[in-house]
């Protein structure tokens, strides 16, 4: 069974020796991103004891395609094929008055900071920024929630900076702020990762509402609730909420800021959240992501996949899977497996990738007995079947992305493919060795 919250995902992951706790008490300001570090995101963590806090703290729930499968009772291969699935028949959510999430309710004059820790993550952080909240807002529709992960920067009391990377959103927020008006939003914390992975579908390309196709992942419709001070409804069985609005006409520096790429964002003037509410359960749990870790770029990967094997069936419908990559940064490298049925599948393949993603940089095309999961392979693909001259091509001053610093230098990207897909006319030169039965060897019966 799917857990539908994150204290059932703990408790399941604690009966099955995969959380870890840690009980030495760590200070907010780089030490807990540190420790996090050291395993990458992708191991669950509790920490018990945050500086200057009394509430325990989580991170890497979904730093693996075997942690994010289990959390919805499925196996990694199925991530992606259900995904698809969730988009195209999405679950809608149920509505409730009361929910554990409105346990404690705080408005009025709020101070954020002395609530739940806000961490310092990286040398250069301009500030302490909260980095997981999984943000919602109404659509223009005023119906379609839209959900996505958004950093704040702690400012002063009630107050923070929010960079809206979004283009869809951040003309629906100038639309909003040249009527004057502030945009309503929401941030949760303490989120399963069906929800954070349901949050990264691009949002222009499929127009479905992430909090039903978290539901769909799921397979059980989750339960929302109305918010305290704004129009918006979240998770029923959040840890915690923050609702606020951003204002129009205010803007605050913002950055540097270790970024998805492993460098320091520039800084730049951003719009400013002004929160309302704090809202949470008994005994909250609090969250965070470790920026740059497996679980900030896994579910961005998984959801650029969804968009990317669509983008190339439409000319190659012979594409068998595609695999964007940990190495890449969750959104520079793709490799693509096709089934090759005629010379020019390949290179077509390629051609749609990078129509499909403005953001890929460098994508590899392979044949269908490579397997794209395996680094190894993929390399072996391009030591043997490869010649530079006639498979591979390079697309100069290109569009890419803005998180990306040798784009940021020159404000255009070059694109690379290759083909590593063999000749159809040549099948005979590229049989791959094997040893009947090598598939079915246990070694433990023969030591």
């Amino acid at each position: 069974m799917a857990a539908l919250n994150i204290r059932q995902l703990l408790e399941h992951w604690e009966r099955n020796g995969k959380l870890l706790r840690v009980r030495r008490e760590v200070d907010p300001r780089f030490e807990l991103g540190a420790v996090v570090k050291a395993v990458k995101g992708a191991q669950p963590l509790l920490f018990e004891k945050v500086k200057g806090y009394n509430v325990p703290m989580t991170v890497g729930l979904g730093g693996s395609k075997e942690l994010m499968a289990e959390s919805m009772d499925m196996q990694p291969a199925e991530l992606l094929p259900r995904l698809i699935e969730a988009v195209v028949h999405p679950l809608s959510t149920r509505k409730v008055e009361h929910a554990p999430v409105h346990d404690n309710v705080i408005t009025g004059q709020l101070n954020l900071q002395d609530h739940f820790p806000v961490c310092t993550y990286h040398a250069l952080d301009s500030g302490a920024y909260y980095v997981s909240g999984v943000m919602v807002v109404k659509g223009r529709d005023g119906q379609t929630r839209y959900t996505s992960i958004r950093r704040m920067q702690l400012l002063n009391g009630n107050r923070t900076s929010i960079l809206i990377s979004s283009p869809e959103l951040f003309q629906q927020y100038q639309e909003f702020e040249e009527r004057g008006e502030p945009l309503e939003v929401a941030f949760m914390f303490g989120i399963v990762p069906a929800v954070v992975l349901a949050s990264q579908v691009s949002t222009h390309l499929f127009h479905v509402d992430k909090l039903d196709v978290a539901s769909a992942l799921l397979g059980e419709a989750l339960t929302v609730v109305p918010c305290k001070t704004v129009n918006l409804e979240v998770l029923a069985e959040a840890e915690v909420v923050f609702e606020g609005r951003i204002l129009p006409g205010i803007r605050v520096p913002e950055g540097p800021f270790g970024e998805l790429g492993g460098y320091y964002g520039p800084r730049s003037e951003q719009p400013v959240v002004e929160f309302s509410a704090v809202t949470y359960r008994n005994h909250a749990i609090w969250q965070t992501i470790l920026p740059a870790s497996y679980e900030e770029k896994l579910p961005m990967a998984i959801a650029r996949e969804v968009a990317l094997i669509s983008s190339i069936r439409q000319v190659v419908p012979t594409v068998q899977d595609v695999h964007i990559t940990m190495g890449g940064v969750g959104r520079y490298h793709a490799v693509v497996r096709i089934r090759k049925v005629s010379e020019g599948d390949g290179k077509t393949a390629l051609l749609a990738a990078f129509a499909g993603d403005k953001d890929l940089k460098h994508v590899v095309v392979v044949d269908e007995d490579v397997d794209l999961l395996n680094p190894l392979d993929v390399e072996w693909a391009i030591a043997t079947r490869v010649q530079a001259d006639l498979d591979l091509f390079i697309v100069p001053g290109a569009k890419g992305s803005p998180l990306e610093p040798s784009h940021n230098l020159r404000g255009v990207t070059a694109k690379m493919g290759i083909d590593a897909t063999y000749p159809l006319s040549q099948v005979e030169h590229y049989l791959r060795t094997h040893i009947p039965g090598q598939d079915e060897i246990e070694l433990a019966n023969y030591l």
